[in-house]
């Protein structure tokens, strides 16, 4: 079976948020959808995954509970396997943790550009390029010239948007297009008006533009069992270390610090010898359940 995956966004004023997340959570596991939806009293924001008839139930289900036509951002790739472990609704302050409510009416989308745009737009080297992801997003792979803060919180974000100069275009890009339309929004608010995003973010930017004319450089990692994503959202090649849970590429396997549900070249230092241990016996009763034909709990499905 191919599985669809459907993540979107919309900003939304939501009321009775724990009503809500009930009819949701029961609508996942009766369609045996899997994957992850927030719910805040600003908006909606999840990845999920299934059949694709399932999938098109669920879009058909937010909109009219929601009372809402179209999505303000939404991206579908496939899987050939389940990428999501189970279904989860969560009711959250934000749709994004940032300390900022976003209203509905303060989202414009004349800055949001297309991929062909985005492109034109980076390669002007008075651009300010920043990708508004976590570190180690950014290290998986980014577009060339783009800053990374090096925030791990997104919630101290805004302490480095206020160093930025008013008067240079400010060019900002993120997985799927939430973070950026949060960033946007707070730097409108402190007087900035040269703000664009990338349309879609980086699903769409990987799914629409020609590989030759891509100035994408890497992997787009996704939170979810694909780990990473390439050019036509084909499944990359990174793997999550399980001492660290960071992602890692083929050539760090090869290290002689990478032992498989163990350790990788970043986390080996820093663990104990009772916790490589634990994670050996783990690894042990996995491989013991793969030689079964069994599935584990600890089993990842890449």
């Amino acid at each position: 079976m191919t599985f669809k995956v459907f993540g979107f966004y919309k900003f939304v004023k939501i009321k009775s948020l724990k009503k809500n997340k009930d009819i949701l959570q029961k609508f996942l596991l009766v369609n045996d959808l899997r994957g992850t939806i927030i719910i805040a009293k600003e908006g909606l924001n999840g990845t999920i995954s299934g059949s694709k008839k399932n999938i098109e139930k669920t879009i058909i289900k937010l909109k009219s509970l929601f009372s809402f036509k179209y999505f303000d951002n939404s991206n579908d790739s496939k899987s050939k396997l389940q990428p999501f472990h189970k279904p989860k609704v969560k009711i959250k302050k934000e749709t994004v943790p940032m300390n900022l409510i976003l209203n509905s009416k303060e989202r414009s989308t004349e800055m949001h550009l297309n991929p062909k745009e985005w492109n034109n737009l980076i390669k002007n080297k008075d651009t300010h390029v920043i990708d508004t992801r976590k570190p180690f997003e950014y290290n998986v792979g980014t577009f060339k010239k783009s800053v990374n803060p090096n925030i791990n919180n997104f919630r101290d974000f805004p302490k480095y948007l206020n160093k930025l100069e008013k008067n240079r275009p400010v060019a900002m890009f993120c997985t799927g297009g939430i973070r950026c339309e949060k960033t946007s929004a707070y730097l409108k608010r402190k007087g900035f008006e040269n703000i664009y995003q990338l349309n879609g973010g980086i699903l769409n930017y990987l799914k629409k533009i020609d590989k030759k004319d891509s100035l994408w450089k890497g992997e787009c990692f996704v939170f979810d069992n694909r780990v990473s994503l390439k050019h036509g959202l084909s499944k990359g090649t990174y793997l999550v270390c399980s001492g660290c849970r960071t992602p890692i590429s083929k050539k760090e396997t090869k290290s002689k610090y990478y032992e498989e549900g163990v350790s990788c070249p970043k986390c080996h230092a820093n663990l104990s010898s009772s916790q490589k241990e634990r994670f050996r016996m783990r690894q042990k009763q996995i491989n013991v359940a793969k030689r079964l034909g069994k599935r584990h709990i600890f089993k990842k499905e890449y």
